[in-house]
């Protein structure tokens, strides 16, 4: 439940940035400022250190991919060029590359746009650092929202899906479809583009 509690205030703690209510700070930080807020309303929250609550922060940098990842990413970098375009900050997902032997040609997203997806900038910004037009960019993701906004920005998508992404007892959301592609992971994906 603890880990729900400080997943549900993800999106929620963007959207002052978003809107630009509030100035730009990193992933990292909002997962602290949500880390505290979710522990100053648990019971007992009060009694974890600020140690406990770093190391409990830098879990996000220590994620572990899904099984097809490395093997898939291989494949696709040897044809393309392969950046996450992230919500999180660069310090983020290159602490969480090394940890989980990702391989990325660069990383881009919130950090160069300074808002969070699904704000246009963010995928705007992703495109004009690698030195591409919009319609030689591939959007690929798990989240269907990022897919919808990449698109509207004219990014060719990819979709997918990780059923398992929240835990078995949070089943996803019926697919809306409509992307240039679907794949069930990142080497089908590749067999997709005959690569």
């Amino acid at each position: 439940r603890f880990a729900d509690l400080w997943r549900e205030r993800y999106q929620p703690s963007m959207t002052p940035i978003r809107e630009g209510r509030r100035p730009y700070v990193p992933l990292d930080r909002l997962h602290r400022e949500n880390l505290d807020a979710v522990l100053a309303a648990l019971p007992g929250g009060e009694a974890v250190s600020a140690a406990e609550r770093e190391a409990l922060t830098r879990a996000w940098e220590r994620l572990d991919p899904w099984p097809d990842v490395h093997l898939g990413l291989a494949r696709l970098r040897a044809r393309a060029l392969v950046a996450p375009c992230s919500n999180g900050s660069i310090a983020l997902m290159a602490r969480l590359a090394r940890h989980a032997g990702l391989r990325w040609d660069a990383i881009l997203g919130a950090d160069l746009a300074r808002t969070y997806k699904p704000r246009p900038e963010v995928y705007r910004a992703a495109c004009d650092a690698l030195g591409l037009a919009p319609g030689e960019v591939m959007m690929v993701a798990a989240h269907e929202d990022d897919l919808a906004a990449a698109a509207a920005c004219g990014l060719r998508t990819a979709f997918i899906p990780r059923p398992l992404e929240h835990g078995p007892e949070h089943p996803p959301a019926p697919e809306r479809g409509g992307w240039d592609t679907r794949a069930p992971n990142l080497v089908a994906l590749a067999d997709a583009f005959g690569w």
